[in-house]
């Protein structure tokens, strides 16, 4: 393993709710849904109607230009309903499980003896496609494209994020069979980051891939943080990411033969009243694991973790590259005195409260903004949180400007809306940089289309 990459500017929230390692018997949900929403860029056209029957793997929905990428079916059963928003935009098609889980057989193949052809093929036939995703963008990756390398982060430094180690276990042959598949689509080699504290043999010890150690705070898990430091994204570049689960679906694509939809999740947050980890499948319902299981009040309900997940209500489905779901106060109450009460149990980045006087305190945040919209202060603020070296205030300014010029010079191409997170929650301003992010790479995709 390569010497240790020290990731020195960003933040660990400290939250309460944090998932024990152990395993809930929570029953699979009846109810699975998979949403055009979790993938950026897509314009989908159906492939089935309410009533149909499917199978795992069987095709719900594809990519209208790009008619190669499929959206498949997590579970066997029948297509319940598809819901429509505005202009009749799909939001979810959801299959109601027949708890059968009979899957399309697409076969079996060895992974170090599949050629890249065949491989990209059956990828492509299982549905699976849709988790490789590409930087720049953070989209759907293409498959005619040639990435420079492909990228794993082994370890998740988002608040009250699941351990991977944890989820790995037991799976170790499974992962390396997904990365010999990895190997065969790039020339470029497979690398995984991983945290120099707690690295798994999963991961240490797997073939055919470069192990990079990196440790700090938030976001020094992010994917993007980890190719910055590692190979930085020029104008031109293209890798392509996956996560380790989806890594080991991949695996068991070519050992089993048929899609494996499996995820383990954690369940977390400070309102959740049994917080521990539970097997389901994407796009699973996340009322079977939040029923009966949340204090009283008023709660967001959130796929993914604080900073970057969905606020989906309790009869809502996890997201397809979603590994957690979080219950933390909506935070919508008066509070007595406001700004001006002292905040003992308040968290702060700065010194206004007095959570530096405690850095081992754990806090139950709520979803409350505390405040309102206002113009951009430079404040060097998000410096002191991103471990990226561009300018983020410059950055959001062009985007904002629509200065395509600038947008490339400012280092567009090195960001997702993820490693901006960070940027939002300490932003005085209340800027929601994450849609402002995204709506500068939306620009740049259509430009540069």
């Amino acid at each position: 393993m390569s010497d240790v990459i020290k990731i020195k500017k960003g933040l660990d929230i400290r939250l309460k709710g944090k998932a024990e390692k152990v395993f809930g018997t929570t029953n699979l949900p009846e109810l699975f849904a998979i949403k055009p929403g979790d993938f950026p860029g897509l314009v989908p056209k159906l492939a089935v109607k309410p009533g149909d029957k499917v199978k795992v793997g069987s095709v719900l929905f594809f990519d209208k230009y790009r008619t190669d990428i499929k959206f498949v079916s997590p579970v066997s059963g029948e297509v319940q309903v598809v819901n429509r928003g505005e202009r009749r935009r799909i939001l979810e098609v959801v299959v109601k499980s027949d708890n059968q889980n009979e899957a399309e057989d697409f076969g079996a193949a060895d992974p170090k003896q599949v050629s890249k052809e065949a491989a990209l093929e059956k990828i492509l036939a299982s549905g699976m496609w849709p988790f490789f995703r590409q930087r720049p963008y953070n989209v759907v990756a293409n498959p005619a494209d040639e990435p420079k390398a492909i990228f794993i982060s082994a370890f998740d430094s988002s608040p009250l994020a699941p351990d991977n180690d944890f989820v790995v276990a037991g799976q170790e042959s499974a992962f390396q069979a997904g990365v010999d598949v990895l190997n065969k689509l790039t020339s470029g080699g497979v690398n995984i980051g991983v945290n120099s504290q707690m690295a798994s043999k999963a991961f240490v010890s797997v073939s055919g891939a470069k192990v990079s150690s990196f440790s700090g705070p938030h976001p020094a898990g992010n994917v993007g943080v980890q190719i910055h430091h590692v190979s930085p994204i020029n104008k031109g570049d293209i890798y392509w990411t996956i996560q380790p689960q989806e890594v080991i679906s991949l695996g068991k694509l070519f050992t089993e033969g048929v899609y494996d939809a499996s995820r383990i999740i954690a369940l977390t947050g400070s309102e959740l009243k049994t917080r521990n980890y539970v097997k389901t499948k994407v796009g699973a319902s996340i009322s079977a694991y939040v029923q009966n299981n949340v204090e009283e009040g008023n709660l967001r309900y959130i796929s993914g973790n604080v900073l970057t997940g969905g606020n989906v209500s309790k009869d809502g489905y996890l997201g397809s590259y979603d590994s957690q779901i979080t219950v933390i106060p909506e935070g919508d109450e008066a509070e007595f005195m406001g700004w001006v009460a002292p905040g003992l149990n308040k968290f702060s980045v700065s010194k206004s409260f007095f959570s530096w006087l405690s850095p081992k305190k754990e806090y139950a945040l709520n979803a409350n903004l505390n405040g309102g919209p206002r113009a951009i202060i430079v404040s060097g603020q998000y410096d002191k949180v991103l471990p990226m070296d561009i300018l983020p205030e410059h950055l959001i300014k062009a985007i904002i400007t629509e200065d395509i010029d600038k947008m490339e010079q400012l280092g567009i191409y090195e960001v997702a809306e993820e490693d901006l997170a960070l940027c939002e929650f300490v932003c005085t301003s209340k800027l929601e940089i994450q849609s402002i992010i995204r709506k500068g790479i939306d620009t740049m995709v259509k430009e540069m289309s």
